[in-house]
């Protein structure tokens, strides 16, 4: 009798000890799972960025380039594109409207899309936007894409984004989605879209990181790369003569900065004058951004120019002079 009483207080203890154990393991489990993913600011699941910037301070004299740029910029980094190193920023993570630097999606969307000789219909709602065109779109005719996707990456036509946005996802609205869920898978944290041309600047904004880890990945696409280091380009179009010149309004390519090779710029009131610049100079490759800047042809010169001689310790190279404010 009394081993039966035994046994029987044995096995409560055990069946209350497993209930306990797996009390303990469930809520173990609660308090190890993972947490939700990041989001990013159009609400979608924020990969790994896709490039890595290292060594960014909290001070600006904590960066290998260190110089006084008068009006600074309201935000800006330089770093290195192939390593991802980080030589000067101001605000890097700010966000702030970035104008027609949106174009800089559009065009890898599209190239990720298309081929060079795809024919794209010119319509109505293309050749009827406003702002920084390329013109002569032909209503109703087909243009081939890579000559849209000059007319888009060197005059910053906004009537050649509508064109692409519309040939690759069918309407606007798709387009837009398609921008923000490629921002995502990027790791682009700080960034929306809400047009494919950065005309409108309501909800569309980005941050010097999120712009610098694009134009790596822009520059490694070979057809983006060969647009944005061109400074006047002459290219196949469906007009008399079978040629459009189209010229680049990159300040470091119109004043020809040596080694400059992109990338794109960007204006509206809003936004003010943006810049996101790169050059290569003996295998060094460099980037800069500049949001918001009153001369951010000379001060992405002043900023590379530190880098490639005071870091890289590379000669002097002899420049045409830039103007004051370009």
């Amino acid at each position: 009798m009394l081993a039966l009483a035994v046994a029987a207080a044995a096995a409560l203890l055990l069946a209350g000890g497993s209930h306990a154990a797996r009390h303990h393991t469930a809520a173990t489990h609660r308090r190890l799972a993972p947490p939700p993913p990041a989001l990013s600011p159009a609400g979608l699941p924020l990969a790994t960025p896709a490039f890595t910037l290292t060594g960014i301070a909290h001070s600006a004299s904590a960066y290998p380039v260190d110089i006084p740029l008068g009006a600074p910029p309201r935000a800006g980094l330089l770093f290195d594109i192939s390593s991802g190193r980080v030589l000067w920023a101001r605000d890097p993570d700010r966000r702030l409207p970035i104008a027609s630097l949106t174009k800089m999606m559009t065009a890898l969307i599209g190239v990720r899309s298309t081929t060079a000789d795809t024919p794209v219909r010119i319509t109505r709602q293309a050749v009827a936007e406003g702002g920084s065109k390329v013109g002569l779109l032909p209503l109703g005719k087909d243009v081939r894409f890579e000559s849209l996707l000059y007319g888009l990456l060197l005059p910053s036509g906004n009537d050649a984004a509508v064109a692409i946005a519309q040939h690759v996802a069918g309407t606007i609205p798709a387009f837009v989605a398609r921008m923000n869920e490629q921002a995502a898978a990027l790791g682009m944290g700080c960034t929306r879209y809400s047009s494919p041309s950065g005309f409108y600047d309501s909800g569309n904004f980005s941050c010097p990181r999120d712009l610098a880890l694009l134009a790596h990945v822009d520059l490694a696409q070979p057809r983006i790369a060969r647009v944005v280091r061109t400074a006047i380009a002459a290219i196949r179009f469906p007009i008399k003569g079978g040629r459009l010149y189209l010229d680049n309004n990159n300040p470091l390519l119109v004043y020809g900065y040596p080694g400059a090779t992109g990338v794109k710029t960007g204006w509206t009131e809003a936004a003010g004058r943006c810049l996101v610049a790169s050059a290569e100079r003996d295998g060094v490759r460099l980037g800069v951004v500049l949001l918001d800047s009153k001369a951010p042809g000379t001060q992405a010169k002043r900023l590379l120019d530190a880098a490639f001689e005071n870091v890289y310790h590379l000669p002097p190279v002899p420049e045409p002079p830039m103007p004051v404010g370009a």
